[in-house]
């Protein structure tokens, strides 16, 4: 469970979008338009295959032969690249089926709370939105039976337990 939670912060912080993003902005200064999509399909390649430092340092190398004076975007995506080179083991988390966007979680957002909560005409406390919303995740995650059986414990242990532990309450 530990495990999944450190997983989840490191995926959700080194995003495979947002390393597009930077590969594409290095890509089209050290490339021309016909080259672009070749370059960026070979980068994004060998970074799924855990090599995002190999790739830092060949972009840098690249601007420093070509002498580039305007290489902001190829440092910015190079210092990216080295400074999550240790949660960019897309290798591994694809071995183990985990997702490396967040489209997953933006789907679920989507499925959770938008479906819900984005009715035409819908008004919402925020006290009542959490209370459906709480509900709707329990639901969906299949939990529901096990949620209602802790739900009427602690029922009975607030409402009525109490008032019937001793004798005397039932005598009269």
């Amino acid at each position: 469970m530990f495990e999944d939670k450190v997983f989840f912060q490191k995926t959700l912080s080194s995003n495979i979008i947002h390393v597009l993003e930077y590969l594409w902005k290095a890509g089209k200064i050290l490339n021309d338009e016909k080259k672009l999509n070749l370059w960026v399909s070979n980068k994004l390649s060998q970074i799924l295959n855990g090599k995002s430092s190999f790739v830092a340092s060949g972009i840098r190398r690249s601007a420093t032969c070509r002498q580039l004076k305007n290489r902001e975007a190829i440092d910015s995506c190079a210092t990216y690249l080295l400074n999550h080179s240790k949660y960019l083991n897309y290798n591994e988390y694809l071995e183990k089926g985990y997702p490396i966007g967040t489209g997953v979680i933006e789907g679920a957002c989507r499925y959770l709370i938008k479906d819900r909560m984005d009715i035409t005409g819908a008004r919402w406390s925020l006290k009542g939105a959490e209370a459906v919303l709480k509900l709707r995740a329990i639901k969906i995650s299949g939990d529901f039976s096990v949620y209602w059986k802790f739900y009427e414990q602690q029922q009975y242990i607030k409402n009525h337990k109490i008032l019937y532990q001793t004798s005397s309450v039932l005598e009269n």
